[in-house]
């Protein structure tokens, strides 16, 4: 057989198990939204309590991956990748038997810290075995299993637990993830950065931060995404209300938006596999051009057209940021990524809060405006991050060597 084809192959397995891995935790995060009443209806608490499950999914992301994945830094990667998917595992299986509301906060406490770190290994072992030229494609190939749980698994979760009850839900999520589990520990083959000597501990990992660059490029993620994350969060309002969408048809543009948020993902990584700070500059700025288009839309035709497009510029810059960030922290990028991670739910978080005071002030349709200047914030950082790479390869061009001192 042909080596190249051969490693292709290898390729392509390890991007369909990672897909899979990443479709079952994610379905794990996304679905709980579908099932709330239903689990606050068994437990005996309030809807607002059992949102707490939410919210406690978020910050044991944002809290536990960095600290996570810091402590497993050095661990080889095969290995701790079956490890976090068991604790995973577990984690949906404590659910699907929760006695208790106490236990299934924890529950799924505990399965939100592992998720930041998976997906940190999942995204490094994923574009180790890709080409430098295709890592952001790879990103977006992995994130593909986190569009099919938006517009697939949280769907066809809530279903689940419509039909048969919240816990066949988690049940379901946990037969996934164990076959998550198995496909890794068949196919997914060791990483050649686990042999001794290779790896970063922790400290080495912690050292990355002393770039620039890559502190930018996380406060892209956190910033950029702010805008499109507000809209998403009160999407359903917006739709029912400035709009006049019927409330039926607030989960068939739901889906509409997912379907935008797949292609743009998959467009996206190619694009910047051509030119990422570029792409990701023009993308943002067409984001800032669409959410101002939605305040202004004159009828709900063509705010259904835009919500596709907005679900897929939105992703599309996705894939180009995480590879930004394993570009510049290339010498210890699982903390990094992990980190990453973190910035994204921090926006998530900080658009939900800041959503909820344009509404509670100028009121829903203000906050297109308002999403579309933090949007520019992300415009403004990232054509930072372009003007510094110029730079840096006109520095490079005329001291070489030093270009070959610091890897470039």
């Amino acid at each position: 057989m042909d080596h190249s084809l051969h490693i292709r192959e290898e390729v392509d397995e390890a991007d369909g198990v990672a897909g899979v891995c990443v479709f079952g935790v994610t379905t794990g995060e996304f679905v709980v939204a579908g099932i709330l009443p239903a689990v606050a209806g068994d437990l005996g608490v309030s809807v607002p309590a059992a949102g707490l499950l939410v919210t406690a999914y978020a910050l044991g992301m944002i809290v536990g991956g960095p600290l996570l994945t810091a402590i497993t830094a050095g661990r080889p990667r095969k290995p701790l990748v079956l490890a976090l998917l068991a604790v995973a595992v577990t984690g949906n299986l404590l659910s699907t038997i929760a006695p208790g509301y106490g236990v299934l906060f924890a529950a799924r406490v505990v399965t939100a810290l592992v998720t930041s770190t998976f997906f940190a290994n999942a995204i490094v072992i994923a574009t180790t075995t890709a080409p430098p030229e295709k890592k952001a494609s790879t990103v977006a190939k992995l994130a593909f299993g986190m569009n099919l749980a938006m517009i697939l698994g949280a769907p066809l979760g809530t279903w689940i637990g419509e039909a048969f009850g919240w816990r066949t839900t988690f049940a379901a999520i946990t037969a996934c993830c164990a076959a998550g589990l198995l496909l890794v520990a068949r196919f997914v083959s060791d990483d050649p950065g686990d042999r001794p000597g290779v790896r970063t501990g922790a400290l080495g990992e912690f050292t990355v931060f002393r770039s620039r660059e890559l502190l930018l490029a996380i406060t892209i993620t956190a910033v950029a995404n702010i805008g499109v994350l507000m809209v998403f969060t009160y999407l359903a309002p917006l739709l029912t209300g400035p709009a006049s969408f019927p409330a039926a048809a607030v989960a068939p543009m739901l889906l509409v938006y997912g379907v935008g948020a797949t292609i743009g993902n998959l467009v996206g990584g190619r694009l910047a596999d051509r030119a990422l700070l570029p792409s990701q500059l023009g993308a943002l700025a067409l984001l800032v051009v669409l959410l101002l288009a939605l305040r202004l839309s004159p009828s709900a035709t063509l705010t259904g057209v835009l919500i596709f497009a907005l679900g897929a510029v939105g992703f599309s810059v996705i894939p180009g940021m995480q590879a930004r960030v394993l570009t510049t922290a290339a010498a210890a990028p699982t903390l990094a990524i992990a980190v990453n991670a973190s910035a994204y739910q921090v926006a998530a978080a900080f658009a939900g809060w800041l959503g909820g005071r344009v509404v509670a002030g100028p009121g829903l349709p203000a906050i297109y405006v308002v999403a579309a200047a933090t949007t520019v914030l992300g415009v403004l950082l990232t054509a930072l991050a372009l003007r510094n790479q110029a730079s840096t390869r006109v520095t490079n061009s005329r001291n070489p060597s030093d270009a070959e001192n610091i890897g470039m």
